[in-house]
């Protein structure tokens, strides 16, 4: 198979192990099984039509929603634009990223703002460009602003760059991209980021499929309002629109958290601030419950459940930006008393500077009235400066916040100090355990939202498998959960079986249908994969990874002219996606069109730069067209992003070798060999390299190899015959020459003909 056709994208390609177990006789018993209803209560039973405008607050309540518009919650999310930015900040964005070797800066074209992204190309000149628009910005800009993206096909995708507010303010990657392999302009924003950043977005028809795409409506809110903390709204408008409601009828129709017990007000806060850890699992949201639908009032182990990693234990003193509400909750202060986050904060109106320091203090000297500090301190210190100080975030390392944690003392270290990024470890969390609530509902939902988060904990798959047997679900969501644990683990049978399993419950359930099609490919059931996704195209016709992934399906299949239509269709739903694209230069190179092969290899670069097997597409055709100096950088590159591409280092091998670079060649070729040891052409292309530069013993290993793993290849006997006779050994040369000499190949048949000649004399 072609470089090209085995691009790491294209995940149905990659065969896992097959495990033996059978997943038939676990959905027998799967019955139609109904949730409870929760009891009716203004929180629970609204539903999206209950919202109004915030417009209609501002009606009754002008000065509040004034000064809520001035906090950094009123102002979370905006549509960008040249108007909403400091002055002449977008002039100082010119960054060079040196760990993934990516320039970025902000442009400006007829009064819009673009993120610009390049990289040096083997000419030296600028290669890889692509501008993406900010169409929205995230953040308030207390702390920093990002921008996001609107795709072609919908998605919301966060843009490199983010502007912080420290110091003077500064341009630098976005949190999660300051290091080589980052995301540029892939990573879509997920319906739990717009959850806490902005007011929930209205239906404009779309599905829910949609959302999982991170798809969300043409018109979304701008900053979060009035009704994330009161609730939906309508009925209360409704109220005081009628001049027949008194003030219990006011109150009753309108959530008004001040009221709350303290739990359930502390919830209101939590839904956004109680974040345990950067690393997932960090919560889990039971499985019956849609993004949005947590209303205030209702007890939050009815949405979600917060757990805490093994990484992130209580003892840990990591800090970070969404560490609010689990720094509050380690505090004496909190512990031994009653207070709530609205015991210091009113989130209608935030004070700054001098203003916010003494509000904070006189909410300390509420309940510490008589203390006597024993020792002196600095005039200019205030119950902040010791037991709240401002600490850099070690997730979101340019930004420094107050943490949370009211102790005694600090620890002794530079709390302001700069950080570097640390990488995600993959699969860094193995264990959870219950964080808020401690102990998790009776409930058939919570039960398995608790398993589901502690899936990898020992024995967490047996645990969760066993809940679903019991409660039997009729929704689709956790038996797609026990698929994607069975692909991290390359168990493919399974990940088919719990995949349909999924789709019995819900037919056009998308994450199912792509799941169950790459299990499908990866169990060398094609042809049922195909059916698979032309049924998911059918039924989303403009989803463009369906689209590709069915077009990738012909392929495979010999298809070509089938192939090339489906990633036509792709293309224009995204043209972005960089699958496609290399996709359609691997048709056209298979028909001898070179021009648009290499057309499409650059477009796929240019939307993802850093994918190796790209790289290593293109470096494979430049070296077919004989431009060996620019397909040896396009393989360099190939290798620099991942040094574990075993084409990388065999293709850039063979084509050292004929550009008579032989020590570099066997170094390539070795290492090529060492990555993948089972790939007979490696080895026989190395047999060859030694053999031509004189190490008979080390090619008679190579060939000898190959015929382990292809017996019978007449190219390898031809080669091994060589190596005999180099070493004066021609009766043993005899065989393997008699072997190649029936060789359907006429130059190798030919040569073998010739060397028997030559020892028959």
């Amino acid at each position: 198979m072609t470089g090209e056709a085995r691009s790491q994208r294209f995940r149905w390609i990659w065969i896992g192990a097959v495990a033996i177990l059978a997943i038939a006789s676990a959905s027998a018993v799967f019955l139609k099984w109904k949730a409870p209803q929760s009891p009716p209560s203004l929180s629970s039973t609204a539903i999206e039509s209950d919202y109004v405008e915030p417009a209609e607050c501002v009606r009754c309540h002008r000065d509040v929603a004034e000064t809520f518009r001035k906090t950094g919650m009123g102002r979370s999310f905006a549509r960008a634009s040249t108007a909403n930015v400091p002055e002449g900040f977008a002039k100082a964005a010119n960054l060079d990223h040196r760990p993934s070797g990516m320039h970025y800066q902000v442009v400006e074209h007829n009064g819009e703002l673009f993120e610009r992204r390049s990289q040096r190309g083997f000419d030296g000149n600028e290669t890889n460009v692509m501008e993406q628009r900010m169409d929205y910005v995230i953040g308030s800009g207390n702390h920093s602003r990002t921008y996001l993206h609107r795709a072609a096909n919908g998605q919301l995708i966060e843009l490199p760059l983010t502007w912080y507010a420290e110091g003077k303010g500064f341009w630098a990657m976005s949190p999660g991209y300051d290091r080589k392999h980052q995301k540029d302009f892939s990573r879509a924003i997920k319906p739990e980021c717009m959850f806490c950043h902005n007011g929930y977005p209205r239906s404009d028809s779309r599905s829910n499929a949609d959302l999982d795409e991170s798809i969300f409506p043409a018109q979304l809110p701008e900053g979060i309002d009035c009704q994330r903390c009161h609730g939906p709204g309508r009925a209360h408008v409704q109220a005081a629109s009628d001049a027949r409601s008194d003030a219990q009828k006011l109150r009753s129709t309108i959530v008004n958290p001040s009221r709350l017990g303290r739990e359930r007000q502390l919830e209101v806060c939590y839904q956004c601030h109680l974040e345990t850890s950067y690393l997932d699992p960090n919560e889990q949201r039971l499985f019956n419950r849609s993004i949005f639908s947590y209303r205030p009032g209702e007890s939050m182990a009815g949405y979600k459940l917060y757990v805490l990693p093994d990484a992130a234990n209580a003892g840990d003193d990591r800090f970070e930006i969404a560490h609010a509400a689990f720094r509050l909750r380690k505090s004496a202060c909190f512990r031994n008393s009653q207070m709530t986050c609205l015991t210091c904060h009113d989130p209608h109106d935030v004070p700054h500077g001098p203003e916010a320091t003494s509000h904070y203090v006189e909410a300390c000297k509420s309940c510490h009235q008589h203390v006597t500090h024993t020792v002196a301190l600095p005039s200019t210190n205030t119950c902040l400066t010791c037991h709240m100080p401002k600490r850099r975030t070690e997730d979101t390392i340019h930004v420094v916040m107050t943490d949370h944690f009211i102790r005694r003392t600090q620890p002794k270290a530079n709390l302001l100090a700069p950080l570097a990024e640390a990488a995600t470890p993959r699969r860094a969390v193995t264990t959870v355990t219950p964080y808020y609530p401690e102990q998790a509902p009776d409930t058939p939902e919570a039960q398995i939202a608790l398993a589901e988060a502690q899936m990898r904990n020992e024995h967490g798959m047996e645990r969760f498998t066993a809940l679903l047997e019991k409660y039997r679900p009729d929704e689709p969501e956790p038996y797609l959960t026990v698929a994607r644990e069975y692909e991290r683990q390359g168990k493919q049978t399974e990940v088919a079986g719990w995949s349909r399993l999924a789709l019995q419950k819900r037919a056009n359930f998308r994450p199912a249908i792509v799941q169950l099609s790459h299990a499908l490919f990866a169990t060398h059931q094609d042809a049922e994969g195909v059916q698979t996704l032309e049924a998911g195209v059918a039924q989303y016709p403009q989803d463009d990874l369906l689209l590709s992934d069915l077009g990738n399906a012909y392929l495979r299949m010999g298809q070509a002219e089938q192939a090339a239509a489906m990633l036509d269709r792709a293309v224009k739903v995204n043209p972005e996606r960089p699958e496609s694209h290399t996709l359609l230069g691997t048709i056209a190179r298979g028909r001898g069109d070179l021009d648009t092969a290499e057309r499409e290899f650059r477009e796929s670069l240019r939307c993802q730069p850093d994918d190796a097997a790209a790289n290593d597409n293109l470096g494979n055709l430049l070296f077919e067209r004989g431009t060996y100096k620019e397909a040896a950088f396009y393989f360099e590159k190939a290798i620099d992003v991942d040094p574990e591409l075993a084409e990388a280092h065999h293709h850039f091998g063979r084509l050292l070798v004929v550009m008579d670079q032989f020590p570099r060649a066997l170094a390539e070729l070795k290492l090529a060999a060492q990555k993948d040891a089972g790939n007979f052409q490696i080895h026989e292309d190395l047999g060859d390299l030694l053999a031509a530069s004189g190490h008979p013993d080390g090619a008679a290993s190579e060939y000898t190899r190959v015929l382990d793993l292809k017996p019978g290849l007449p190219q390898a006997h031809l080669g091994l015959a060589i190596t005999f006779l180099a070493r004066h050994r021609p009766s043993e040369a005899r065989q393997h020459l008699e072997t190649a000499a029936q060789s359907p190949d006429a130059r190798t048949a030919q040569r073998a003909r010739a060397l028997l000649a030559q020892i028959s004399r």
